[in-house]
């Protein structure tokens, strides 16, 4: 436990917590609308980002989420007119921001070495200041997330039922993707740009394993992936290792671990049904001592069977069949 009392490592655990918690959060509403890349693509968008701001002289991680919030919300405005599909705007993310932070990287004279620590993650390196930043973002991210919850979820789920009920669907669309946005931005520290899309959609698919119904399966999420994140951080301190690629390995060995256990939760709740085989007929019993006779209007519940009505009498079912009643 001596690495606990180093500050480095106080700061890269609160990071990884941070982080952790917030990415599959909103990779929750990602999941739901089947936008699992979208964190790939702004990932690629922060790069820009990253880039302009070393030609500018100003900080990376204002800047990239200022660029990573602009572009998200330009991406949604074109998916939702109809002029880009979302394929096409992951295509832009994925190339236009890659393309250009290297571009501009390379006119800020910084080359790929500079872009390393924010494409694969510097959890170690991470500064007071950065701290700050990241738990004030996580903090704004995991505040309206919660908050908006039901109206978020019922955004993604079903647009237009959302629409029917009055929900300002277009500003929510743009709210999901500008916090996925910021999310992004907040875990290159933490995991990198490149590898963000696995923290915010792994805790997920393993949480919809483990646990039924949508808030429990982001609360789950949201602690697998403080687990994966906080796990990878101090490992990597024992293993001389990249904390981020560490937090990936760690979030997707935990997803396989669920695999099996999802299978044993699924036969220990499935339900047992006695299937008859129809070929065979079905024996039905004589009613003994049944002076009463059914008819329309004779006060038993009338239940329709096949091509037939059953009188419901005593707990039973009674069918009238050639001058006497049947019970079954």
């Amino acid at each position: 436990m001596e690495w606990f009392a180093l500050e480095f490592m106080q700061r890269a655990l609160l990071a990884a917590l941070i982080t952790g918690a917030t990415a599959p959060a909103i990779g929750t509403f990602l999941v739901q609308r089947r936008l699992s890349l979208l964190g790939d693509g702004l990932g690629h968008l922060a790069v820009a980002g990253v880039g302009l701001a070393f030609l500018t002289g100003t900080a990376p991680l204002p800047m990239a989420v200022a660029i990573c919030v602009i572009g998200s919300i330009g991406i949604e405005l074109l998916r939702e007119s109809g002029r880009a599909s979302g394929d096409v705007g992951l295509a832009i993310l994925f190339y236009g921001g890659l393309s250009g932070g290297l571009l501009l990287a390379g006119l800020a004279g910084q080359g790929t070495g500079t872009l390393s620590a924010y494409l694969f993650g510097s959890l170690l390196t991470v500064s007071a200041a950065d701290l700050w930043v990241i738990g004030g973002l996580g903090a704004v991210v995991l505040a309206v997330t919660l908050g908006l919850l039901p109206q978020l979820f019922t955004v993604s789920a079903d647009e237009p039922f959302a629409r029917s009920i009055g929900l300002p669907v277009r500003l929510f669309n743009i709210l999901v993707v500008s916090l996925a946005a910021i999310t992004v931005t907040v875990s290159m520290r933490t995991v990198g740009l490149l590898l963000v899309s696995a923290l915010m959609v792994v805790p997920v698919a393993t949480a919809n394993h483990l646990v039924i119904g949508f808030r429990a399966g982001l609360l789950a999420a949201m602690g697998l992936g403080a687990v994966a994140a906080v796990g990878g951080a101090i490992s990597s301190y024992y293993l001389n290792t990249a904390p981020g690629s560490l937090i990936v390995v760690i979030a997707i060995a935990l997803f396989a671990i669920s695999w099996p256990i999802s299978l044993l939760l699924q036969r220990r709740h499935r339900p047992i049904v006695e299937v008859v085989d129809a070929a065979e007929p079905v024996e039905h019993e004589l009613a003994e001592l049944h002076p009463h006779e059914h008819s329309e209007g004779c006060g038993h519940a009338v239940v329709q069977h096949i091509d037939h009505v059953d009188y419901v009498h005593d707990g039973h079912r009674h069918a009238l069949h050639e001058g006497h009643y049947d019970e079954h």
